[in-house]
């Protein structure tokens, strides 16, 4: 075991000693703004170098190249620890516990935007946006939203804060309110669209970009999906609010059905209204979408529109196989031709993901969470998507589970981040077994 865990930890303290560097920026945020939050910020950069060092120093004689298995706990270790490093700063200033702290850093680096605070338009300026400048790793377009942002009516603190946010997928605001705060079309409508694209492949992107054209959206099949289901839902969904009288004209329903509908769909979890208040339906097909609606290569989560497109394709060759049973039928997605254990990989991961969702509501409701808050919780926490209905709605936020409530959708978070396998790899024996 030690010649396992040894080379595993050598590598890990240089993560560390790199987190601890991404800090920086919210310290310097801190400095320039004489922020209350400053000496938080110090003490946890430092004390996670240092860490990371001592550590880097204990082991260095065990370092070797790793193996699959030593990745797979690296990566799983590095998820689950540094959500504690970065939850130091909210512990010690903030009035609130280690595993609310905990729950914070995690939303925040699973980009999945649910938050146990409130309060956050006074919160000091180093606090409201550590998470989103720790993983701004999409910089062109992540500048392009700040600059379209604050030429549609936002502060350049907000404008930073929000672009970071949108293209992460990430669902942090600075205001409780969320964007409702602002109550500006264009504001809406330039995170609407960036919300889109970062749910599309940034490989389509990046060939996008090269070939100086559309053409390759229009290649990817991931991407006319994810479309055409967004539009589709958009229309449908704001017919039914403005029919069932939710509001008394259908721009307005338009409006507010676009945008969050995008939001959650996206796994942004940016909002304007209550949605948990309107009829039941509409926040459930949102809740829906959100499993979907994201592509490979995003920052989305969920079980990706590819394993979904898959699947569609599996069971339209199944259905045909019953009545020619001598059919020999390549799957085809977009052209290509999808290997079967390709077919089986995906099937596994869904029956995983699923179960996961099925055990963990179970664990929420016996704990006497509502059927609804457990559901939407786990479904919102796990797809990354974060506030979800009932009483972690819109209107309220997590803090008001209670302890194991909380890291039971901690759980959830990364479980959802490291799509299942990479978390429950570690209980099979077979890892550990040389």
């Amino acid at each position: 075991m030690k010649d396992i865990l040894l080379p595993v930890a050598h590598v890990f303290a240089l993560v560390m000693m790199v987190f601890a560097a991404t800090m920086l920026a919210p310290l310097i945020m801190a400095i320039w703004g004489l922020d209350e939050a400053l000496n938080s910020f110090i003490i946890s950069a430092l004390a996670t170098f240092v860490l990371g060092a001592l550590l880097w120093l204990a082991t260095r004689r065990f370092k070797r190249e790793l193996k699959t298995r030593d990745g797979l706990m690296l990566v799983a270790l590095t998820w689950v620890a540094l959500p504690a490093v970065a939850g130091f700063p909210l512990w010690d200033y903030l009035p609130i516990n280690f595993t609310d702290a905990y729950f914070e850093a995690a939303s925040g680096l699973t980009t999945t935007g649910g938050t146990v605070l409130s309060g956050l338009e006074h919160l000091p300026r180093s606090i409201g946006q550590t998470a989103k400048l720790l993983w701004a790793v999409y910089t062109g377009l992540t500048a392009a939203c700040i600059v379209f942002l604050r030429f549609a009516g936002m502060s350049w603190f907000d404008a930073v804060c929000h672009g970071f946010s949108a293209l992460s997928l990430g669902g942090f605001s600075t205001y409780d309110a969320s964007i409702g705060h602002f109550n500006s079309l264009p504001i809406e409508m330039v995170l609407t669209g960036f919300s889109i694209l970062a749910a599309l492949n940034f490989a389509t992107h990046f060939l996008a970009w090269s070939q100086r054209g559309i053409k390759a959206y229009f290649r990817d099949a991931e991407a006319k999906a994810i479309l055409g289901v967004l539009a589709g839902s958009c229309v449908g969904v704001s017919l039914f609010l403005f029919f069932k009288g939710t509001y008394p004209d259908y721009p307005t329903a338009l409006r507010d059905t676009v945008f969050n509908l995008v939001s959650i769909a996206t796994d942004s979890g940016l909002h304007t209204q209550d949605y948990s208040r309107w009829p039941i339906f509409a926040p459930m097909w949102m809740m829906f979408l959100s499993c979907l609606v994201a592509s490979s290569g995003s920052t989305g989560g969920g079980i990706k529109m590819i394993r979904t497109l898959v699947l569609a394709k599996q069971a339209h060759r199944e259905l045909n196989q019953l009545v020619h049973p001598n059919m020999v039928r390549p799957l085809k997605v977009g052209g290509t031709v999808i290997a079967n254990r390709v077919v089986f990989a995906v099937l596994a991961f869904v029956f995983l993901y699923f179960m996961s969702i099925v055990t963990l509501i179970f664990l929420q409701l016996a704990s006497g969470l509502d059927f609804m808050t457990s559901f939407s919780a786990i479904i919102a926490c796990i797809n990354n998507a974060g506030p979800g209905l009932g009483l972690v709605g819109p209107g309220s936020n997590y803090g008001v589970l209670n302890d194991f409530q909380t890291w039971v959708c901690s759980a959830a978070m990364l479980l959802g981040r490291l799509e299942v396998f990479t978390i429950l790899v570690l209980f099979t024996p077979t890892l550990w077994r040389k």
